[in-house]
């Protein structure tokens, strides 16, 4: 049951250090309109919310916006690589081929694409975010982290609302005037996109190519696991549901001008962490995006400054080591511990690591390795 409550708001924005960096580098990159991505990213929320009924996060394609963001590679190809990989990921889900592969892919295997992606999250937070205003940056994200640590399990002040209204406070004194809002006012529907074949056919062998292992291990088979792990009750969640909810929103983003949306294990355990237990928090987290595509058309500018980047990378360290503890539960296991450690360093450090990862991981859990040396066995 859908329930909006000082838990559910704080929960909202515990992906949002994941995913605003992502949203405003992809629309600067590739010039897609920014009121068309960020309504349609809060659609994608609302609806995916009201299907599941749980915090069930809607992200960016990390490996999509990667490339476009280091390529800076065009939006109407980024638009066509979503329609191609919604048709195969539709594919994938109606064969049953996404149910195969979770009964191949060890629990020690999702442990480790877990700890790759903790790892890389912490790693991310440290170096890019917290350290983007230097010592400002440092000065404001002690203080956030101090809150965190503070207000994680209370109740009656989130911890998540704190630091946003810390970033905020910061915004308003340092960055932005309240008067530049006004400016920013207006209201803007998205507009229709019709991908051309050449589109399609291009951003399938750019954009969805690269993006497929990824999605496998963390979109879809991760997300199952820690649907698992913190939902247990929840018996209809499973990886082919997880696989048609992945290919509806590429399916119907871009024609609307939205950019192409996974599901994923991080946004769970973020949105987890700082409160959400129902679909309440994306819900919320929904209309957010919404609210800045539809009536902040005119202030792309401005809505990039109220999040500062210190704070952003508090929330996304807190999301990264709540991945990382993770792996705790095969601690006893010791075999299986070790591959979850050695996949989770494979993903973390190789290019293309979680592919990879997902691929070795597999090869040496079912190979008659018995790792005596560090087990102790």
């Amino acid at each position: 049951m859908l329930k909006i409550n000082r838990q559910e708001l704080a929960g909202a924005f515990g992906d949002i250090g994941t995913d605003f960096p992502l949203l405003v580098a992809v629309i600067i990159a590739s010039g897609l309109e920014s009121a068309n991505v960020l309504t349609i990213f809060g659609l994608l929320q609302v609806l995916t919310a009201l299907a599941y009924r749980m915090p069930m996060p809607v992200q960016p394609l990390k490996a999509m916006a990667s490339l476009v963001i280091a390529q800076k590679i065009a939006g109407n190809i980024l638009l066509g690589a979503g329609l191609a990989i919604g048709l195969v990921m539709l594919a994938l889900s109606l064969t049953g081929a996404l149910d195969r592969l979770m009964r191949l892919i060890p629990k020690a295997v999702v442990r480790g694409l877990q700890l790759g992606l903790g790892i890389s999250l912490c790693s991310l937070a440290i170096k890019e975010y917290v350290a983007a205003e230097q010592w400002q940056g440092y000065v404001l994200a002690a203080v956030a982290f101090v809150f965190v640590l503070a207000l994680l399990d209370n109740k009656k002040y989130p911890a998540a609302l704190a630091v946003i209204a810390l970033g905020l406070i910061y915004a308003l004194v340092f960055k932005v005037s309240a008067a530049s809002f006004t400016d920013a006012v207006a209201f803007r529907l998205p507009q229709l996109f019709i991908p051309t074949a050449d589109d399609i056919a291009k951003g399938f062998v750019l954009l969805a190519i690269p993006q497929i292992p990824l999605s496998l291990g963390n979109s879809i088979i991760a997300t199952k696991q820690i649907s698992g792990d913190l939902f247990p009750e929840r018996k209809d969640i499973t990886v082919k549901k997880i696989g048609i909810t992945y290919s509806l929103m590429n399916l119907i983003a871009p024609f609307l001008g939205g950019i192409p949306c996974c599901h994923g294990a991080g946004g769970m355990v973020g949105h987890y962490t700082f409160g959400g237990r129902n679909g309440g928090s994306v819900l919320i987290y929904g209309l957010f995006y919404m609210v800045l595509g539809l009536f902040f058309g005119n202030g792309f500018q401005q809505i990039v400054q109220i999040f500062p980047l210190p704070v952003l990378g508090v929330i996304l360290f807190f999301e990264g080591l709540s991945l990382i503890f993770l792996v705790k539960d095969l601690a006893h296991e010791k075999r299986n511990f070790l591959i979850a450690v050695l996949s989770g360093v494979v993903a973390f450090a190789m290019p293309y690591g979680f592919a990879v990862a997902l691929i070795i991981g597999t090869m040496i859990y079912y190979a008659p390795i018995p790792f005596k040396t560090f087990t102790g066995e």
